[in-house]
């Protein structure tokens, strides 16, 4: 599999995007999803990556600097037919890889707190993610959970 920035304007990323902001909306009321929509991760200070098997989305992932020490992922999401078959860990992996070169020293997310962000949990904790305090501007919801990594 190919990892790459990717500018968001292939149709493939667009739909799979929008696919993710339909889901976490149903997910989560208004006031708890945290989301970004195609203009937000264009914006700077944004990195946006597609990963890609052979011309095949596989999924996606972002990571937006909230100040030079500490960066935010946002927006993982892996296409239906690659859930379960390493496309996020690859991800998770080349994201943290580049918060190190960049000399983030922590790296932070917002995921649901249903049962149905469980599999997006345990990748977190298998890479050393933790239960932290809401960072940034968030605030405790009893639908999110705030998770952190030391870099």
């Amino acid at each position: 599999m190919q990892i790459r920035v990717d500018n968001l304007t292939d149709p493939r990323v667009i739909e799979l995007l929008q696919l993710h902001v339909e889901s976490m909306r149903s997910a989560s009321p208004p006031e708890s999803c945290h989301v970004l929509d195609l203009d937000e991760l264009r914006r700077p200070g944004l990195t946006f990556w597609t990963i890609w098997d052979n011309n095949q989305l596989a999924g996606c992932a972002a990571l937006k600097e909230l100040d030079s020490a500490h960066a935010e992922i946002k927006s993982m999401r892996t296409a239906t037919p690659y859930l379960r078959k390493g496309a996020a860990s690859l991800l998770l992996m080349h994201i943290l890889e580049h918060a190190k070169q960049r000399k983030y020293r922590r790296l932070s997310l917002e995921t649901g707190a249903q049962d149905r962000f469980d599999a997006a949990r345990r990748l977190y904790s298998k890479f050393g993610f933790r239960l932290c305090a809401p960072f940034a501007s968030y605030r405790d919801d009893p639908n999110s959970v705030f998770m952190m990594i030391e870099l």
